[in-house]
């Protein structure tokens, strides 16, 4: 079967590989991350071979099986393979990692405005980036979902003429899809992280700015406490963040300490004075990119004054 799987055309008529479809579903070798979307654009977002919107992609790849049911039996018949669709599969999860660099980049964008001073609308233009890669993100989950549930729903159920694939896996987006809510984006890592480094980003600059007005001293003090790890007692080089109790650490000393009380088959209670956190785990802690900048940006303050 797999030899008569030759290929399927695109929107524009031009044949495709199914067995190789890398050369249409991912980005070229050369391109290492897909550019920031406008916001409202979905051209990042793998199309399918009609370049419509709101079919699982990879579905033509289904389809041309389908069309061949009457000849293979998945009863009693000769053994088919899906190892032409399993490889789309894997193609359609290596273009998730294309998105999560393209909200990486949108991030640290998003905190160099904020910490050059740009305009608040500069700023909020890349959370509408940020929404457009989750909602991308959200979307191309829901069609390996599609494609995934379709494909085990054959295999286990063992029809005896092979279904109309595409379909099947049609309707199951479509429901998916049906489903879409604004909390969805609540359960997006890279986006949830994003606001919560960027409320942390406006936090300390503005935060600074306003006492900086009315104490210098008071400002300066009040900084050096934030850069200060509970743990090592000196200022923080690689900060990571408590997503539970929002404490920061050094990031070699918080995980030395879990290590630590692992061994010992132990829960490591936040070190910060006064956190009622008591089961501080790797999982909870993200690089707090936030405090880094801040910090670095003190550092070279410090080093151009005792030039000066």
């Amino acid at each position: 079967m797999e030899a008569e799987w030759k290929g399927w055309e695109g929107g524009d008529g031009a044949p495709y590989d199914v067995a190789e479809p890398s050369h249409h579903m991912t980005a070229p070798a050369d391109e290492a991350i897909p550019p920031a979307p406008v916001p409202g654009a979905t051209a990042c977002l793998p199309l399918l071979p009609a370049g419509r919107r709101g079919a699982a992609p990879g579905t033509a790849a289904l389809s041309s099986c389908g069309d061949e049911s009457t000849n293979f039996k998945m009863s009693g018949g000769p053994r088919i393979s899906f190892n032409a669709i399993d490889s789309a599969l894997s193609s359609l999860k290596n273009c998730q990692s294309y998105i999560n660099s393209g909200m990486d980049v949108a991030t640290q964008v998003a905190l160099d405005l904020v910490e050059s001073f740009n305009d608040e609308e500069d700023v909020n233009n890349m959370e509408k980036v940020m929404l457009e890669y989750a909602t991308m993100d959200r979307e191309l989950n829901h069609y390996i979902k599609a494609y995934e549930e379709t494909i085990n729903q054959v295999k286990r159920e063992k029809p005896e003429n092979l279904p109309d694939l595409e379909n099947l896996a049609q309707e199951k987006f479509l429901e998916m899809e049906s489903k879409n809510c604004d909390s969805d984006f609540q359960r997006n890592e890279k986006y949830m992280y994003f606001k919560d480094q960027l409320k942390e980003m406006k936090k300390q600059y503005h935060a600074n700015d306003t006492i900086e007005q009315i104490d210098e001293d008071i400002a300066v003090t009040r900084s050096q406490m934030n850069f200060i790890c509970p743990i090592t007692q000196m200022t923080m080089k690689r900060p990571v963040r408590n997503k539970v109790c929002g404490h920061s650490y050094e990031e070699d000393a918080i995980l030395e300490m879990i290590q630590t009380q692992k061994q010992k088959k132990k829960k490591v209670r936040c070190p910060k004075m006064g956190c009622s956190h008591v089961d501080v785990k790797g999982s909870d802690l993200v690089p707090d990119e936030a405090l880094k900048r801040v910090i670095d940006s003190q550092n070279k303050q410090s080093w151009s004054t005792m030039d000066t």
